[in-house]
């Protein structure tokens, strides 16, 4: 079978792992220490401090939000997991009034850098109530945040709060970052411009939430819209409507929507090459590795020394989460990361009519100097899909290909993936006919 045709070049070849990649890994000091540095030395090996980026931005922002009272254009909503199944709900508040929708739009932000994420972020105050998950009609405020969800654009917002709000920049690998928040006293909104779509879903109470979901994707309802309205419980079955954290509401939409677009792929033909895509961003490096086979998914993380989630490290530190053909059944370890991407992917393949095996390696390197979000995945994904691919012969020529682009060795690559070592290990029950035959 044509799926099978390149591997016997690599069954024979044991020398594919000694011939990849010629990159070094630096490392630097573990020996960080911020008191001293004060932001002017950047002895954390950052290229820039990212205390002070956050202060920065924050300082722009708080002269603005000195009060009890607050009135501003909330481009969307939050809610939080602590404490769950008691959550907190309410608006993000920017201190301006007119069309704020680019602050919570993840899809517009390509070509804008951490600090410009960071500066429009940390305007947005969070105005957070208290309630039981399954409390949708409990009183105004909860009414009120609900309806933003709902909103087409952003909404003209009137906040009172119980206290002043206050709290550092909030950074995360999953969220969106976000400015200070206090407890909300009451609020009040101008009228709304409802988006239709969602708002035939909301009204649709025998509707579940993941058919709700794929309905808006298909209509050409943005990601982040749906993600947004199905964290303020619009979506599924009367009965069964909650509140859902943000944070699983991002991944619970990746994961609806790629599955049933690789659903799809499944039945499609292979592609007839190989192929790899390439973009940076950020200080990340991206890699997508598309084999003609069926389909298998794998995502590859290496995060140098100093970076968000190898701050302390000597070393690369590398993870890895995959799937077969049959999909996964337990939560990726890489996070919601892994759907981000793979929704990516998902798309690409589904358009082109097209299955294959995809891996996707991930260099990040110390300028990407804090978490700012799972869209970041999503969307470089995307951007570097929208490139044009380079196309290989053999999977040892796109490796090969690979290590020129990247400063990890292919064999610490490969080491770390679970699809490229069955790939180039494993012998295939059509190899072993071919053997008998010859």
């Amino acid at each position: 079978m044509m799926k099978n045709i390149w591997l016997s070049q690599l069954i024979d070849d044991k020398k594919i792992l000694r011939e990849l990649g010629t990159g070094n890994i630096k490392t630097v000091t573990r020996d960080t220490r911020c008191i001293l540095c004060r932001g002017a030395k950047l002895l954390c090996g950052k290229s820039r401090c990212p205390v002070l980026v956050r202060f920065y931005s924050q300082a722009k922002t708080k002269p603005l939000i000195e009060g009890l009272t607050l009135e501003g254009s909330s481009p969307g909503i939050f809610c939080g997991r602590i404490g769950y199944p008691f959550v907190s709900i309410g608006p993000l508040i920017p201190p301006i009034i007119g069309d704020t929708s680019f602050l919570d739009t993840p899809e517009l932000w390509q070509g804008k850098t951490i600090g410009d994420i960071v500066d429009f972020r940390s305007q947005l105050v969070r105005g957070k109530h208290r309630v039981h998950i399954k409390q949708l009609e409990k009183n105004k405020i909860v009414e009120l945040t609900r309806e933003i969800a709902l909103s087409k654009s952003s909404t003209d917002v009137n906040a009172e709060f119980f206290r002043k709000p206050s709290g550092a920049l909030v950074l995360d690998d999953e969220i969106q970052p976000y400015g200070p928040s206090a407890p909300l006293k009451k609020l009040d909104l101008s009228s709304i411009k409802t988006d239709h779509k969602i708002e035939k879903a909301f009204y649709d109470t025998d509707l579940k939430a993941a058919e709700a979901v794929l309905i808006l994707y298909m209509k050409g309802v943005l990601v982040s819209k749906i993600q947004r309205a199905f964290s303020a419980g619009l979506f599924g079955i009367e009965k069964n409507r909650k509140f859902v954290p943000t944070r699983w509401s991002i991944t619970a939409t990746d994961s609806i929507i790629s599955q049933n677009l690789l659903e799809q792929v499944k039945t499609f033909p292979l592609i007839n090459e190989f192929r790899v895509y390439e973009h940076v961003a950020l200080d990340n490096r991206w890699i997508v590795l598309m084999i003609p086979s069926y389909w298998q998914y794998e995502l590859i993380e290496a995060w140098y020394p100093k970076t968000t989630w190898n701050p302390e490290g000597s070393e690369v530190a590398i993870y890895s989460s995959s799937e077969g053909f049959d999909g996964r059944t337990t939560y990726a370890e890489i996070g919601g990361c892994y759907y981000a991407a793979r929704l990516a992917v998902g798309e690409l393949l589904e358009q082109e009519k097209r299955q294959a095996v995809v891996v996707i390696f991930r260099e990040a390197h110390p300028g990407y100097i804090m978490p700012i979000g799972v869209w970041n995945v999503r969307e470089n994904v995307r951007a570097t899909l929208k490139k044009q691919s380079i196309k290989f012969r053999t999977l040892k020529e796109a490796l090969n290909y690979i290590s020129t682009k990247l400063d990890i060795k292919m064999k610490t690559w490969v080491a770390n993936s679970e699809i490229l070592q069955k790939l180039i290990y494993q012998r295939k029950i059509e190899d072993y006919l071919k053997s008998d035959k010859r």
